[in-house]
């Protein structure tokens, strides 16, 4: 499973430097350090991005509120605008904003594909790249 999860992280890397980001996976997030570290950081000088990365071939995820609690502690020092980058089976990605995610009476956080469809941001529009720049 952790063979997937960073080949989707490398996945979404290569799509940020596409759009002229500086990208790269975060290898210290997932435990091998206390800090709180995204698992992809990208900037372009004027934008820059943290994500907590989710790939499932279900239709939900689920999230621990300790991960994105790290996400926003982290984007909040670093200056970074924090998503959860969700990719469902036979989608696209797609990047939600934490506080605009749903959560369960636990306190965890829930994504479930219909929503993540609906109301999930693409790439594009993360990344600040609307229609009218890509035909300048």
């Amino acid at each position: 499973m952790a063979k997937k999860g960073s080949a989707e992280e490398r996945d979404l890397v290569h799509k940020l430097w596409e759009r002229n980001f500086a990208a790269m996976r975060a290898p210290a997030s997932g435990g091998a350090t206390k800090r709180p570290l995204p698992d992809v950081l990208a900037g372009n000088g004027k934008l820059y991005l943290a994500i907590e990365v989710k790939t499932t071939t279900k239709e939900k995820i689920y999230i621990e509120e300790e991960q994105i609690t790290a996400l926003c502690e982290f984007s909040k020092i670093f200056g970074a605008k924090p998503y959860i980058g969700v990719r469902f089976k036979y989608t696209k990605w797609l990047f939600l904003e934490p506080q605009n995610t749903p959560r369960t009476k636990s306190g965890n956080y829930r994504v479930e594909k219909d929503y993540a469809l609906e109301k999930g941001f693409e790439i594009d529009e993360i990344a600040g790249i609307d229609k009218q720049m890509k035909f300048e």
